[in-house]
């Protein structure tokens, strides 16, 4: 959904801004928004699109939209096609109506308080928003080391040209210079409030994993270089490790003597591992974990014996399972819970967009939507 991107159109219509010349809309005048707005089925080519104040609203666009699958976002087709493809055509209506018709009301109040927000920043708006978005596009190819093809390749694979592009940036443009500015900035919330939603974020958002990471020598008995047979070789690995730990302790570089002496296949690299959580090392690295909770960082530790293999251990980092300090993610928690409140003003308004348009009215384009979705999925079985 794009409902966030447009909070601010929101904030600014309930609260009205910080100014004392900002005019506070009534519930009745926020309703005339929506109202005087028409949103008409007609007939394009290619099928139906709705007119919203003016404003096409096609089934390709419905269809495009992203919705939530898992932690990332896909289009309806790719969302529902494996439903399509194990349901008939009215079964598949059934289930997947409801997530369409949010779609569509999103997009409707959308387009609705754009062209409120449009018609209140003046006459020679549309110019000035076509320049900046030409602008952004510039910028969009220089980020391409100024190749115009690659750059219109990259907005092809995210579903966009460049006309698409710059529409959607010149909205983008419109609520940050004309609403941004308005938006009240004395919201006052108190400690206590913020700490609620600390607790409610912190094990989403500011939890910390136990995590080290360490230089490891690894000496194996077995990759000795000794010809007596008879020769203990694990008495030889512990005597070698324990003459490493003097060098080391007198002022040695570890990893230097990693690379000279460890068998491990990180020797080469100085025997650094990447940061772990020390409840994934396996056997027999499984006792570096145990070592490591007593240790400080910059120790070593060592000889420390495991099935084949002696290890000396020096800590580079570690961290403790735990959660950030509520004092470092404080301003987090204070955007955390601004936007929990604009979004509820989102939601008024947003319902009461839904109550005016009258899904009754809309039902024959969500059919024509749906039916689209499900023939394409079926298509591609």
């Amino acid at each position: 959904m794009n409902r966030c991107v447009y909070l601010p159109v929101l904030v600014l219509l309930f609260a009205g801004g910080c100014g004392s010349d900002q005019k506070r809309l009534t519930d009745a005048e926020l309703e005339r928004v929506a109202l005087t707005q028409k949103i008409e089925l007609v007939e394009a080519a290619g099928g139906l699109v709705l007119m919203v104040g003016g404003e096409t609203l096609s089934s390709d666009q419905i269809i495009e939209s992203p919705l939530p699958l898992s932690d990332v976002s896909v289009p309806p087709i790719e969302h529902f096609r494996p439903v399509a493809q194990a349901s008939d055509l009215e079964q598949f209506k059934e289930r997947a109506r409801g997530p369409l018709e949010d779609i569509l009301i999103d997009r409707i109040s959308n387009m609705l308080l754009y062209q409120y927000v449009k018609k209140q920043a003046g006459d020679n708006i549309d110019d000035v928003l076509q320049k900046a978005a030409e602008s952004e596009y510039r910028k969009f190819v220089l980020g391409f080391g100024g190749d115009q093809a690659r750059a219109d390749e990259a907005l092809k694979k995210r579903g966009l040209d460049r006309k698409s592009y710059m529409e959607r940036r010149k909205r983008s443009i419109l609520f940050d210079s004309y609403v941004r500015p308005k938006l009240p900035n004395n919201t006052q919330l108190t400690y206590r409030e913020l700490m609620d939603c600390y607790d409610r974020m912190k094990d989403r958002s500011f939890a910390k994993v136990a995590r080290i990471t360490f230089r490891l020598i690894d000496i194996q008995p077995a990759g000795l270089d000794v010809t007596d047979p008879n020769v203990d070789r694990l008495r030889l690995a512990t005597e070698l490790a324990d003459g490493l730990l003097a060098r080391i302790q007198s002022g040695e570089d570890f990893g230097e003597l990693a690379k000279q002496y460890s068998h491990g296949d990180l020797g080469a690299f100085g025997g650094l591992w990447r940061p772990v959580q020390p409840a994934s090392l396996a056997a027999p690295y499984d006792v570096l974990a145990a070592e490591a909770a007593w240790m400080e960082r910059g120790q070593v530790a060592g000889p420390i014996a495991a099935e084949g293999h002696v290890f000396i251990m020096k800590l580079q980092e570690k961290q403790s399972a735990g959660y950030e300090p509520f004092e470092q993610v404080q301003e987090q928690v204070r955007e955390q819970l601004v936007f929990e409140r604009q979004k509820e003003v989102f939601d008024r308004l947003n319902a009461k967009i839904v109550q005016q348009a009258e899904l009754g009215r809309t039902d024959k384009f969500i059919d024509f939507c749906l039916e689209k979705i499900y023939q394409m999925s079926r298509s591609e079985r």
